[in-house]
C-alpha cells in the first residue's frame, strides 16, 4: 500500500466485513463506501450535511458520512442499508417502509432508515431530544411518540413528502 504525506493506512468494518485500505486524508467515508467498497446505498444528497441522505450508523451511532473524514475512522465499525438485512431476510424497519410505502422516489430512504434504526437505539439508551418531556427520567428509556420520531429523524429530508408513512413505519417496529 503506497502511503505518503497526504494518504494514511486506516482498517475500518464494514456491513461486519474489515477492509484495510490506504485513504487520501481528504476523502470523506461516502465516497470511499461508494467508489472504494461499491456500497452505492448510500446517497450523495447535498453534500454539506444537511439532507441526511448519506446517513450511516458508525459505532451504532448515526453519522452523515458526507461531513466524516474517512481516515478519522480507523478501527470503527460502519453499517450502511445494505448491512441492516439479515442475510436475505429484511431488516424489521425495511419491511415496514415496504408495507407502509414510506417512499416515494427512494433517494432518502437509505438515509432515512439507517437514521431510524440509530435513533431507537438512542431513545432506548436514554438519549433525549428535543421534545422529550421533563417527565421522562433522565438515563431511562425514552418513549417514542409520533412527535419523538418526527423529532428525532428531522435532519433527514424527503422531497416528496412521504413524512406520515416514514413515522407510520417507525411505530410499526416499536409495537
Amino acid at each position: 500500500m503506497d502511503v505518503d504525506a497526504y494518504s494514511s493506512v486506516i482498517t475500518v468494518e464494514v456491513n461486519g466485513t474489515a477492509h484495510t485500505l490506504t485513504v487520501d486524508h481528504r476523502r470523506v467515508l461516502l465516497d470511499l463506501l461508494r467508489e472504494d467498497l461499491g456500497l452505492t446505498g448510500t446517497k450523495k444528497g447535498c453534500d454539506q450535511g444537511q439532507c441526511g441522505a448519506c446517513t450511516v450508523l458508525v459505532d451504532g451511532r448515526r453519522m452523515n458520512s458526507c461531513l466524516l473524514p474517512a481516515v478519522a475512522l480507523d478501527g470503527s465499525a460502519v453499517t450502511t442499508v445494505e448491512g441492516l438485512a439479515d442475510g436475505d431476510g429484511l431488516h424489521p424497519l425495511q419491511r415496514a417502509f415496504l408495507d407502509r410505502d414510506a417512499f416515494q422516489c427512494g433517494y432518502c430512504t437509505p438515509g432515512q432508515l439507517c437514521s431510524a434504526v440509530g435513533a431507537i437505539a438512542e431513545a432506548e439508551a436514554g438519549h433525549p431530544s428535543h421534545v422529550t418531556g421533563a417527565d421522562v427520567p433522565a438515563g431511562r428509556p425514552v418513549p417514542l411518540t409520533r412527535d419523538e420520531i418526527r423529532e428525532r429523524l428531522s435532519g433527514n429530508l424527503c422531497r416528496c413528502g412521504a413524512y406520515p408513512h416514514i413515522v407510520d413505519a417507525v411505530e410499526d417496529v416499536l409495537t
